[in-house]
């Protein structure tokens, strides 16, 4: 009992001392109080969730940090794009310092765990190491899974483009049109690349919007609308890539069908024991006339 005892006192103790550690290096380093720093977050969140004490103490740290973070010029640049098409609103320097921060604050669960649990230190060391990694890749995972949104939805974009531009050749009018029936994040993009042809050039605008996704297909659907600018006949252009479109399209959803054998096999003997039902119950009928008329 002495001993859960003193576990306990000392575990009471390890958390003061991160605490008043905290508060000591917040006051030497300056750092905003978490209310207003808490309010500008919530502010520049563009979900509705309210932000979290630990999300401020991280962004606070992170900030800090940055100061003494310094980037190759191309690395810099290549990364505040990534975050600008991610919709992560942080700097190069903050983004990695905030890895860097999350590594450090679950690295501190070292110093009340070893005395009471030492044989959990390896665990928190795969975890800190674990995190480290996932937030340095966290921007580009984002635009991963946006890019792989956007290419799903491009067939339907090519077949509308094949369409509309039979009774019309105004590039600026068929994005505003499609705008408004497309998702999330594709109607975010063409938000952008709409307000950018508006005020200025419509070719850098659509070639700024295939150097923020980076997706092959979308290139080849930016080619045709800035041919079409330049005044080609890109009706058959966009009919030829809405056939190799729906070619992908279907090659995608074989590999779907692929990863999910088990489901697809439960629904192919639904379908064959609805085949083997109707072709019985015709069977049957007829046996049942032609017995009725031979007796």
């Amino acid at each position: 009992m002495g001993e859960i005892a003193y576990n306990i006192a000392l575990l009471l103790a390890g958390m003061g001392l991160a605490l008043g550690l905290y508060i000591l290096l917040a006051n030497i380093l300056k750092l905003p109080r978490m209310a207003v720093t808490k309010a500008v977050l919530n502010v520049t969140r563009q979900d509705k969730k309210q932000t979290k004490i630990l999300e401020v103490l991280v962004f606070d740290l992170s900030s800090k940090l940055a100061n003494h973070i310094r980037l190759e010029e191309y690395k810099k640049r290549k990364l505040t794009s990534t975050l600008r098409s991610a919709g992560i609103k942080l700097t190069p320097e903050t983004f990695i310092a905030r890895a860097w921060v999350k590594t450090g604050l679950i690295a501190t669960l070292l110093i009340p765990v070893m005395p009471i649990i030492p044989v959990l230190a390896p665990v928190i060391i795969l975890l800190a190491i674990t995190v480290f990694f996932r937030e340095l890749r966290l921007a580009d995972e984002i635009l991963r899974l946006k890019r792989e949104e956007i290419e799903y939805e491009l067939p339907r974009f090519v077949s509308t483009i094949s369409q509309a531009l039979k009774a019309s050749r105004d590039v600026t009018a068929i994005l505003i049109s499609y705008q408004k029936s497309a998702g999330d994040s594709f109607g975010q993009e063409l938000e952008i690349t709409i307000a950018d042809m508006k005020s200025g050039n419509e070719e850098t605008a659509l070639t700024r919007l295939e150097a923020r996704i980076g997706s092959t297909m979308l290139s080849d659907v930016v080619r045709g609308l800035i041919s079409v600018k330049r005044g080609d006949n890109g009706a058959m252009y966009f009919e030829m890539l809405n056939h190799d479109f729906k070619q992908v399209e279907l090659q995608k959803l074989k590999l779907i069908a692929m990863k999910q054998p088990g489901k697809v096999k439960k629904y192919s003997f639904l379908m064959l024991g609805c085949f083997l039902l109707m072709y019985l119950g015709i069977l049957g009928y007829a046996i049942i006339n032609a017995l009725g008329k031979m007796f």
